[in-house]
């Protein structure tokens, strides 16, 4: 992971910030249950927000079991995922990082996702939603084979 914005563990973060940069390297890692337990028992995820291939509806994914079967249908097909956050803004119990997602999918192919990345925590730290702002076609028309 590629961190532009100032990061130094031994300072205090706020915690909205420290669940995105822990949900970023559990998706990394590809370790699910992890990830998983970032999640508070009622968290959503929306990504991206709006109807998608993933969500056609547009409702996000609810619960730990919407969210593990979002994990099963998007993240886990994919080969390893690259984050470059260029800048991070916390406010409150939210933050909004901006930044890429490289996804390096099966037969070589690599597709970089622009994006807005959005996380906001109750005062346990767990993540209660993460709405996640980028469009389809943009990042499809990055597609390539490497």
């Amino acid at each position: 992971m590629t961190v532009t914005v100032p990061w130094n563990p031994d300072e205090e973060q706020p915690p909205a910030r420290v669940a995105a940069w822990r949900s970023m390297n559990a998706v990394s890692a590809g370790n699910k249950e992890e990830w998983l337990a970032l999640f508070a028992q009622d968290g959503v995820v929306e990504d991206p927000v709006g109807p998608s291939g993933f969500d056609p509806e547009g409702t996000g994914h609810h619960g730990r079991d919407g969210i593990a079967a979002f994990w099963d249908k998007a993240i886990a097909q994919v080969e390893r995922f690259e984050f470059t956050m260029r800048d991070s803004h916390a406010a409150g119990d939210e933050v909004a990082n901006v930044g890429t997602i490289t996804s390096h999918l099966p037969g070589g192919y690599v597709v970089d996702t622009d994006g807005v990345f959005v996380y906001r925590v109750g005062p346990d730290g767990l993540i209660r939603s993460m709405r996640a702002f980028w469009e389809v076609d943009r990042a499809m028309a990055t597609a390539r084979q490497v």
